[in-house]
């Protein structure tokens, strides 16, 4: 029998098939109950297994990989910060801007500015490695000093 910090086979399952969902979706609005549902559980029991098995809830899941999107948008420069919030499936600026922050350690527009110098002559594949946003709000925020 599985621990109570331990999720089952069957939650395993469920759980990858909804971090693939997330992986794939990441920019249509998801929130925890409509993934939950996806999977036939509730939405609590979602995020205590997500969070056992992955060390983090969905919805931070979730906003890494819309964070990473949006990182790779900004580094391309021709779209605004407001434009790429909302391309990535964020509905608010401000929550866009804060997470981003916490995850990157600078501002959306302080990165916008700034990347193009950073990762000038890198190839693309490189520059999406080296410029990965940090989870769990560990990155510090410093000035913009990207290179």
């Amino acid at each position: 029998m599985a621990s109570k910090a331990t999720p089952n086979l069957s939650d395993l399952a469920r759980l990858r098939r909804v971090r693939d969902r997330i992986d794939r979706e990441y920019a249509q609005p998801l929130d925890v109950e409509a993934l939950a549902r996806g999977v036939h559980m509730s939405a609590g029991h979602l995020s205590r297994e997500f969070r056992a098995a992955y060390g983090e809830s969905p919805y931070s899941y979730l906003m890494t990989r819309r964070i990473e999107r949006a990182m790779a948008l900004l580094r391309r420069g021709d779209l605004s910060v407001t434009d790429v919030c909302f391309e990535v499936g964020c509905s608010s600026l401000g929550t866009f801007s804060t997470r981003f922050t916490e995850l990157v350690g600078v501002s959306p527009s302080v990165y916008r500015r700034e990347v193009g110098r950073a990762t000038a002559g890198i190839p693309s594949c490189m520059a999406k490695r080296v410029t990965r946003p940090i989870r769990n709000r560990e990155a510090p925020v410093t000035d913009p000093q990207l290179a």
